[in-house]
């Protein structure tokens, strides 16, 4: 049996390369120290499509017609592991905070680097419990946006191996989830009447967009690692302005506070309330 042959070694010249055309394209800042990552994770794929090695595929994300391959480039150095209800004081601030405002009116949420969909289907779940409970009204939505189109079409399907949702006890399982069995044991399905929740759609963060919202919650978590400091400020001044006055907006506890334009009260860490 043939084997396909390992890529030549990344240079430093195609790995500036690479690191131009990604932050031009999407903001993403890859440092030098990304380097092994950059090898680790275009490596197999450049193998796989029997290229030479990373000039061939640089060549290939240049003239690619229809930006398939750009967006597994993308993909493929971005995406990281993520699961249900991650950085769960976050969702104990957002249902104590919706709870003390004792109204019923709608609920505007958007996860804003929604990846496979688990931080969307999370909040989805928490609201449809509190709604339950009269802490809400029925009226409220979730937009989930992504800039891989890839996780998206994976996060509309709502399916997920069981140890994505390790921290979902099983009462709320048991409300929101059906198990796999057969062929299909050890996935979880979120339920339709949660994902008829959420409206997932594509987005690039670091390029300016139509406003949306207002928002009343926005997630913004664990995505700004991505960036430089130019480029968090940008964005989270462009996110930030969704959100109604008096709205919450969460970012990654390990991703520290952005000095950002439009000021912000903080609550815990990574969770801040926008000033009236």
């Amino acid at each position: 049996m043939s084997t396909l042959a390992a890529p030549s070694a990344l240079t430093d010249r195609s790995f500036q390369r690479i690191s131009s055309i990604m932050y031009d394209a999407i903001g993403l800042s890859l440092s030098d120290a990304k380097k092994p990552l950059v090898t680790s994770r275009l490596g197999p794929r450049i193998q796989r499509l029997g290229l030479d090695g990373f000039e061939d595929y640089i060549a290939r994300l240049e003239d690619d017609a229809d930006g398939s391959e750009f967006q597994m480039a993308v993909d493929l150095l971005t995406t990281n592991e993520t699961y249900f209800f991650r950085e769960p004081k976050h969702f104990e601030v957002l249902e104590q905070e919706l709870a003390a405002r004792r109204s019923r009116a709608p609920v505007a949420v958007w996860s804003a680097a929604s990846s496979f969909g688990d931080e969307a289907y999370s909040t989805a779940m928490l609201l449809a419990d509190m709604q339950h409970k009269g802490q809400v009204g029925p009226d409220w939505s979730i937009l989930a946006t992504d800039i891989s189109h890839r996780v998206l079409v994976a996060a509309k399907q709502g399916v997920y191996p069981a140890d994505r949702m390790r921290h979902v006890d099983a009462e709320r399982m048991r409300r929101h989830c059906l198990k796999g069995e057969g062929p299909a044991e050890g996935q979880i399905m979120v339920n339709k009447k949660v994902r008829d929740k959420v409206t997932f759609g594509q987005l690039n963060l670091c390029k300016p967009f139509e406003a949306l919202g207002p928002f009343d919650v926005i997630f913004l978590r664990n995505v700004l690692i991505y960036f430089d400091n130019k480029t968090k400020v940008e964005v989270v001044d462009r996110v930030v302005n969704c959100l109604n006055p008096g709205g919450l907006f969460f970012m990654g506890t390990a991703e520290g506070r952005v000095n950002a334009k439009v000021p912000l009260e903080p609550i815990v860490p990574g969770a801040f309330r926008k000033p009236r």
